[in-house]
């Protein structure tokens, strides 16, 4: 509630009377729920993983372009994430843009910026798909990391047993005000417990 109140206050200064319409819309905001839907076109240091599971080869020695960004400390990931958000309520919630940050046990692999506008309806789920694009060096230059990773991959495979794990993405909405872009003040924060089936 703090957070609105302070949300609130930036709309009243930003647009005067038009107040009412935004409120409604920060409220819908703070009430929708957000959750990864699937993950895709994932590539660690320039493979495609999910080729490497399908062809069931995802074996360390099987990626040397993994040992040679290990030994240059530049291990680049890229991924599209799929963010679900549902918007509950009764009232449209837009997002004009958002910086997010994701995070795997608490570390960050990743941080960016979607500037794209996004309307949720009343009752409605949109998916907004977020790209990943990070050099993951010091997150998997811990040899028990790439394993717990790459076991969890390997989950994806058909017939393979379920890998579950935590993805955490905080995400900084910015809406128009009365014209004006306002930033929410903080991150909203999901944790989701994801499966390795998601991501293929």
């Amino acid at each position: 509630m703090k957070r609105l109140s302070i949300v609130i206050l930036l709309a009243v200064l930003a647009a005067g009377c038009g107040l009412n319409k935004q409120a409604r819309q920060i409220e819908a905001l703070e009430k929708c729920t957000y959750e990864i839907s699937s993950a895709d076109s994932i590539y660690l240091a320039g493979r495609d993983i999910s080729r490497l599971v399908k062809n069931k080869t995802l074996e360390l020695r099987n990626v040397p372009e993994l040992a040679l960004a290990l030994f240059r400390k530049n291990i680049p990931l890229k991924a599209r994430v799929n963010l679900a958000i549902t918007n509950p309520t009764s009232t449209e919630a837009a997002i004009n843009q958002f910086e997010y940050i994701v995070l795997i046990k608490n570390q960050e692999i990743a941080n960016g910026f979607v500037n794209q506008k996004v309307s949720i309806q009343p009752g409605g789920t949109t998916t907004v798909p977020v790209r990943v694009n990070s050099n993951i060096y010091s997150f998997l230059s811990n040899g028990k990391t790439m394993e717990e990773i790459l076991d969890f991959v390997r989950g994806g495979e058909s017939g393979a047993a379920e890998r579950k794990g935590v993805v955490t993405i905080k995400i900084k909405p910015t809406i128009d005000v009365g014209g004006k872009l306002v930033r929410y003040p903080g991150y909203i924060t999901i944790d989701k417990e994801v499966s390795s089936k998601i991501l293929f």
